[in-house]
């Protein structure tokens, strides 16, 4: 029976990495993988010589593999059926970036997993700068068959659960939309402790200068 798998970490925690190790294990043993990522992640994409977009899948150790981007308004499920009649059959789906999913895309993919037997690896983030749940994450919370935690450090030692967002000055950044797309120069991977004490630290600063 296959499983729908949700394998989450903070920013830096090789998520990518992983997804792309994972795409390699299979191909290896002679599997075809459908690698897919939300379109909203648009950060590597790259535009060729004929003006065609291609969605990339990088990690920060350098490896990559071209992806097929998904709307949100996709039917996950209805596009990998027809992806097998176009291309032949894929034997996994892997997706990077699940965070940025709709809920009904996991469900579609839980589908897959239950009534097609299809394995369904998905890896990304678990909550966003004001640690609230990604709709994409809250769901996968819900039904996937298996839940793995990718560790990873704060710059204290301590396990990095928080994905802190920063300003082009450095400054921790407490308010704005869910999704800002950006790298390490926007996003670091901290535990509770430390992103607190930055928060708190800003705002005794800024009552100190009212």
């Amino acid at each position: 029976m296959a499983k729908l798998y949700f394998k989450f970490g903070a920013m830096g925690s090789s998520k990518t990495a992983q997804a792309l190790m994972t795409k390699f294990n299979y191909e290896e043993k002679g599997k075809s993988v459908l690698f897919i990522k939300p379109a909203t992640d648009t950060r590597d994409d790259n535009v060729d010589a004929q003006g065609n977009v291609h969605t990339i899948a990088r990690s920060r150790i350098g490896l990559s593999a071209e992806a097929l981007a998904v709307d949100g308004n996709v039917d996950i499920r209805a596009l990998y059926h027809r992806l097998c009649v176009e291309d032949g059959h894929y034997d996994v789906i892997i997706c990077d970036e699940c965070q940025f999913l709709a809920a009904e895309q996991v469900n579609q993919m839980k589908a897959l997993a239950d009534w097609d037997d299809v394995p369904v690896l998905c890896f990304g983030l678990r909550a966003d700068f004001q640690t609230f749940l990604f709709p994409g994450s809250k769901r996968l919370f819900e039904i996937a068959d298996s839940i793995m935690e990718i560790k990873s450090v704060c710059r204290c030692g301590r396990k990095a659960t928080v994905n802190a967002r920063f300003d082009e000055n450095g400054e921790i950044i407490t308010e704005g939309a869910q999704v800002l797309i950006g790298g390490n120069d926007r996003y670091e991977g901290m535990c509770y402790k430390c992103y607190r004490e930055l928060i708190d630290r800003k705002k005794l600063g800024y009552q100190l200068h009212l």
